[in-house]
């Protein structure tokens, strides 16, 4: 059964938040994808992670960028695995069981991240909490504190 870590993002944006999670299952030599429902997003992810900072970027590619198991990160729009990547971000309300069933190898890790002021997400999330809860998943909850750290509530 995957491990899946809900993320509230309540102080800070994705943007903010996910190049530091995406740095530390690189760490862990973890090949990773990130799912959003919007390709437009991909898209803007795409750029961003090349820029998002002065001094450092992700190595990345989306699914049009030639064999997907050349890139640490793939960014895409749906459940698929193409490189058996290890770990697993769901952004913009993308499926964690539609992720799971659709990877021809299991996860290490799948992160969901949401937007704690988004009414919307919350509900979603607190579905797919339950939903992957009942089917055996071991699930965790992390919140953010008023400094962005991390604190693990459930």
């Amino acid at each position: 059964m995957a491990e899946v870590w809900f993320y509230h993002l309540e102080t800070r944006t994705l943007e903010q938040t996910l190049p530091t999670l995406l740095e530390r299952s690189l760490d862990r030599d973890w090949t990773v994808v990130v799912e959003s429902t919007n390709p437009e997003r991909v898209k803007a992810l795409d750029d961003f992670l090349w820029t998002y900072s002065d001094d450092s970027f992700l190595p990345h590619g989306t699914l049009g960028d030639g064999d997907p198991s050349e890139h640490p990160i793939l960014l895409l729009a749906g459940p698929e695995n193409p490189a058996g990547a290890q770990a697993r971000f769901l952004i913009d309300g993308a499926d964690a069981a539609a992720a799971i069933a659709a990877s021809p190898t299991p996860y290490e890790r799948i992160m969901l991240l949401f937007d704690g002021r988004d009414a919307e997400a919350v509900a979603a999330a607190r579905g797919q909490w339950k939903g992957l809860k009942d089917a055996g998943h071991v699930v965790a909850y992390w919140r953010q504190n008023e400094d962005g750290r991390w604190e693990k509530k459930a």
